[in-house]
């Protein structure tokens, strides 16, 4: 039983340290879709290993908490790439030190749609 609390303490001490860099992350970023991806990573690792260690702590509530990080790796990189492909449709522009770079997504976007009306 000792074990499985250190193991705890554990998961909640890790799941404590990806939030923060998640935090840290959506601070740091210059713009929207990399903090998009800094805070989805680190906040689902970080909410899942903070769950799991109170689950390791309470037993009793294991299945339940099993229940939620499935729900939580299912649910946040859904809604990140809602966000990400809402904001883009926006016309949200990522920063890009290169300007040369273009967007390679609305280019493949464009084609698709003049091979949608080809089709027509």
């Amino acid at each position: 039983m000792q074990i499985l609390n250190y193991t705890g303490y554990f998961f909640i001490s890790v799941g404590a340290v990806f939030l923060f860099l998640g935090g840290l992350g959506i601070l740091r970023m210059p713009d929207l879709y990399t903090r998009l991806q800094a805070g989805t990573k680190a906040s689902t690792l970080g909410a899942m290993s903070t769950i799991l260690g109170v689950g390791l702590l309470q037993p009793e509530w294991l299945l339940k908490i099993i229940i939620i990080i499935v729900f939580i790796a299912i649910a946040n990189p859904l809604s990140s790439h809602a966000l990400a492909r809402g904001s883009h449709k926006a016309r949200q522009l990522p920063y890009l030190k290169d300007e040369k770079i273009g967007d390679a997504y609305e280019s493949e976007t464009e084609n698709s749609e003049k091979n949608k009306e080809e089709d027509k």
